[in-house]
């Protein structure tokens, strides 16, 4: 049985655009949806709690606001399950627990606290960098609208062995959405430290011979099961972080691995992922790996 796929929403604009992200990725992945209202996700994104605060009307409040999110996801399709439930407790926990048994997690990138004018809520960043699943974190940007219909799936590919996740989550995501699939990989010689954007490299460089063959190696496997892909591949002189953003805008979803390392802060983002994060124009995945 295919797991579901969760959305955590709150109510908010941004909550709501990845609500209606979910419901399409839903219905893409022939997934049931699970809608997560945590009824304290006011007070986590920077409200100061008042003691004066009725626990039961902070109850109701979230399952309706639970109720009106499966209510809105319903009128969007019928083709998939819909389910929703309130949880009363902290935002970021409760969804990085449903993780544990979920396909992927969805969420918007800002609150409705007094923070919600940062460019990543809290509890967005908390989840993605928390979660046992990929991350879909639906970014509240100018350009195109979050559901326009995907045309491209862009994945940056990391160092060897620990890039697969990624780019067979991306692979999958592309082959659903009947998009292209972008592969970028950087490389950056000693000789060549300036700053500007990636730019392709002249073909003898060995640096640049040596990130192809990674590329083509970490595509490799994957493109055994996604044979009718149509795969565009970029090796860019630079760093990752200016390249995938300049990808971004081209792209309806953009996808990195991020290291999972033992302990319990759980996964860690490194400065890529949380540059992406935060100023990508298209909705970014973080997958997990190791």
């Amino acid at each position: 049985m295919e797991l579901p796929l969760i959305v955590g929403v709150d109510g908010s604009a941004a909550s709501l655009r990845a609500l209606d992200w979910a419901v399409d990725e839903a219905v893409r992945r022939g997934a049931p949806l699970r809608v997560v209202y945590a009824s304290s996700w006011e007070w986590y994104e920077g409200h100061e709690p008042s003691f004066g605060v009725d626990d039961g009307s902070v109850r109701a409040a979230a399952e309706r606001g639970a109720a009106e999110a499966v209510a809105r996801a319903r009128e969007r399709t019928h083709a998939v399950e819909v389910t929703g439930e309130a949880l009363p407790e902290d935002p970021a926990a409760a969804l990085v627990r449903e993780s544990d048994a979920a396909c992927a997690v969805v969420v918007g990138s800002r609150g409705r606290g007094r923070l919600a004018g940062l460019l990543l809520g809290s509890v967005s960043l908390s989840v993605a960098a928390h979660a046992r699943s990929p991350v879909v974190v639906v970014r509240d940007t100018d350009g195109h609208p979050a559901t326009d219909p995907v045309k491209e799936v862009t994945v940056g590919v990391g160092e060897p062995g620990e890039s697969a996740a990624a780019v067979a989550f991306a692979c999958a995501a592309a082959e659903r959405s009947g998009a292209a699939l972008r592969a970028v990989r950087t490389w950056r010689c000693p000789a060549h430290e300036t700053p500007g954007r990636p730019r392709p490299a002249a073909p003898p460089d060995p640096h640049q011979r040596l990130a192809q063959e990674a590329l083509d190696e970490a595509l490799r496997e994957p493109l055994r099961s996604h044979r009718s892909l149509v795969v565009r591949r970029e090796v860019l002189e630079g760093d990752a972080r200016t390249a995938l953003l300049d990808a971004s805008r081209t792209s309806g979803l953009l996808v990195v691995g991020a290291r999972r390392r033992k302990g319990h802060l759980g996964m860690q983002l490194g400065p890529v992922s949380h540059a992406l994060l935060h100023h990508a124009a298209c909705p970014v995945a973080v997958v997990p790996h190791g």
